[in-house]
């Protein structure tokens, strides 16, 4: 049935008649909005990485019976001759097989006068830039003997300052002290929280002539299948191998459990938001009941003086979201957190604000109807006489 709305400007004049209350209401919802971004900016940030981690076109070889462990893997050094010499439809270009072997494992790593925390390195050759497609080194040269290069978030996941690996800079390693040579990013990928050095560099020191893993890039017209059957005929190299793409899921999925809580972080502070809101809402709706009747006794029905009071919280939270929103892309976008998977950076995205200022107009929907409904139920005599 049509009713008519009350105007506009009388929800916004509402606002600033208590200028002390609505501004304690704004700083809350946007400090509540503020911390809603932060965790989504967490779920965003690991999904995409693990997400760009793996190249559809890749695969790995690692030791059979490992699962996704790569760190104790160990397969024979002759594995990355033997792959290409086997095995069709493995991209070449200009002779030059895409087969990368590399040498894996998490260690102390000292940064300057800091105690040792642990650290992900990599050793590689310089076949690893054509499966890596990704891979960029954007600061300084490839390593030479004793040097490495680290990942843009490989500082975040020691919990050292940016500064402290800077070119020029030394780590302490498996009992070596290495010169870091330059700094690569990996399209946000999991390798930019990894330390990378020469394979034979880092075999010499670990006392070690394996691998961890092979990574080989298929051709357009290359068959995993291929693949998967090379390391199983070879029962002597005790071999399996698993698309990267499919690496990668596994990873998420072993992730799940935290994500899950994350995003149980988020409905807890969506709940508080709201209870909060509501309670600042019946305050404001409880003072002003004469008001609201003699609206009421003026001719505007009940729904309509509903529907203003909703559109106070809406303007409210509204306005929270988007300061909420500008001081997330600010301050917590793109900003390094350490994980169990190294280290990655909030990822303040379009679905991470769309998440963002849909709990915010929620938060500002669910803090009014229930005030305003129950305020309204008073018998209009009742509520001219109040004061």
């Amino acid at each position: 049935m049509f009713f008519h709305l009350l105007p506009w400007e009388y929800a916004i004049r509402n606002l600033f008649r208590r200028p002390l209350r609505t501004t304690l209401t704004f700083a809350g919802l946007t400090t509540v909005i503020v911390l809603v971004f932060v965790v989504v900016g967490f779920i965003r940030g690991l999904e995409r990485s693990l997400a760009v981690s793996g190249d559809p076109r890749a695969a790995v070889i690692l030791s059979l019976g490992m699962g996704e462990n790569l760190e104790y893997s160990s397969i024979p050094m002759r594995t990355s001759d033997l792959v290409p010499a086997s095995v069709a439809g493995i991209e070449e270009r200009y002779g030059k097989k895409y087969v990368s072997p590399e040498l894996y494992l998490g260690t102390q790593v000292g940064v300057g006068d800091r105690e040792s925390s642990m650290g992900l390195v990599r050793g590689v050759t310089r076949s690893s830039v054509l499966v890596r497609r990704s891979f960029d080194l954007f600061k300084g040269t490839w390593p030479g003997p004793g040097e490495v290069m680290v990942g843009r978030l490989a500082a975040a996941k020691l919990g050292a300052a940016p500064e402290e690996m800077a070119i020029g800079k030394s780590l302490r390693l498996e009992g070596r002290t290495w010169q870091i040579s330059g700094i690569f990013s990996a399209g946000g990928s999991a390798f930019e929280s990894e330390i990378w050095c020469r394979l034979d560099g880092l075999q010499q020191a670990m006392k070690r002539q394996d691998l961890s893993l092979v990574v080989v890039t298929l051709a357009p017209e290359g068959d995993f299948a291929d693949l998967d059957l090379f390391c199983k005929e070879r029962l002597d190299l005790e071999l399996q191998t698993m698309e990267e793409t499919a690496y990668y899921e596994s990873l998420q999925k072993d992730y799940g459990p935290v994500r899950s809580l994350a995003w149980l972080v988020v409905l807890l502070l969506a709940g508080a938001g709201i209870f909060a809101g509501m309670n600042t809402m019946y305050g404001s709706v409880v003072g002003r009941t004469s008001e609201l009747a003699t609206l009421q006794t003026i001719g505007f029905v009940r729904r309509a003086v509903v529907v203003s009071l909703i559109q106070e919280g809406l303007l409210l939270s509204a306005a929270a979201s988007l300061l909420a929103a500008v001081l997330a892309l600010v301050f917590v976008n793109g900003v390094a957190v350490r994980f169990t998977m190294g280290a990655f950076a909030l990822r303040v995205d379009s679905m991470a604000i769309l998440i963002g200022c849909g709990v915010s107009l929620l938060l500002g929907f669910g803090g009014a109807i229930y005030p305003a409904v129950r305020a309204l139920r008073m018998p209009v005599v009742d509520g001219l006489k109040s004061v």
